[in-house]
């Protein structure tokens, strides 16, 4: 009787035992995760509004403080909105702002990349050439001409945001293409007969996500720093919002007295943009050593 083969595990289950390894993945990920439950349930969690002022208790400090009041554990600000609550809600814009704008940003740059990698000469050179041109622009200048021409707003932060920050989507995607474009598959998928968008986006795409992955988890943390910076300068979403950024531009004034108000919004975009950082880092070794 001969011993029954060892199955081998499915390419999947070594993806998530690869992922699963890497430190960095499961710690930033753990992070994210957290945040991201903490943004949902904000109405659950706290029983204020973030705009709902209590003038009785103005720049109340945190529960460490022997000056801190049971009703707002992490304090309140100059015009009395409990600070937990909006550092919450804050989380939700920064959250939301990040994915939409990366969405867009994916999309263009994917499109582009798909396109000039797999079709190459003159068409290649065309969009290199907008590659090119949107590498030479620097973001955080253009968005705030934009936004000080069209106006701060949430719908107009998230759009100026995704349309500047497409290229590094581009650049990687093109390369892959190209990469790509002479492999086995491919050259199947064409002699079958398969249609265009068929070989790009069911053939060529599937391979290459791995990359533009790790690219996206890298731009979602520049937008969402991208977002507080322009909220900080007042161009960014607008008051009475909880953007992190617009709290730390609020708080300013009070940086010596009430550190607080600029420390927990400052804590709190640095963690989550490191854990999306993190993230991103698994990620990258993660998908390497599934793929040997």
């Amino acid at each position: 009787m001969t011993d029954a083969a060892v199955e081998e595990p499915s390419a999947s289950a070594q993806l998530l035992r690869s992922l699963f390894s890497q430190k960095s993945f499961v710690i930033g990920g753990t992070v994210v995760l957290v945040i991201a439950i903490a943004a949902i349930l904000a109405p659950w969690l706290t029983q204020y509004g973030p705009a709902q002022p209590d003038i009785a208790n103005r720049l109340k400090p945190p529960f460490w403080d022997p000056g801190s009041v049971p009703t707002h554990l992490l304090g309140t600000d100059q015009i009395g909105r409990d600070y937990l609550t909006r550092l919450l809600y804050g989380a939700r814009i920064s959250l939301v702002i990040g994915l939409v704008a990366v969405a867009i940003s994916a999309t263009i740059g994917i499109t582009l990349g798909l396109v000039a990698g797999y079709f190459g000469g003159r068409v290649d050179a065309v969009i290199g050439f907008v590659i090119t041109t949107r590498l030479s622009m620097p973001i955080v200048l253009i968005a705030l001409a934009v936004v000080a021409i069209a106006g701060g707003s949430l719908l107009t932060v998230t759009l100026v945001i995704g349309l500047l920050i497409w290229d590094q989507f581009a650049v990687v995607t093109r390369t892959a293409t190209q990469q790509a474009r002479s492999a086995d598959y491919v050259r199947a998928a064409e002699a079958m007969g398969c249609s265009l968008a068929h070989i790009l986006a069911r053939e060529i795409l599937p391979n290459i996500l791995p990359a533009v992955i790790v690219v996206a988890t890298v731009e979602l943390a520049n937008a969402i720093l991208l977002e507080a910076a322009l909220s900080f300068l007042g161009l960014g979403v607008q008051a009475p919002l909880p953007s992190w950024g617009l709290m730390l531009s609020e708080g300013k004034n009070y940086m010596f007295f009430d550190p607080w108000l600029i420390t927990l919004p400052g804590l709190c975009l640095f963690t989550l943009t490191m854990a999306i950082n993190l993230m991103g880092d698994g990620l990258r070794d993660g998908l390497r050593g599934g793929r040997r």
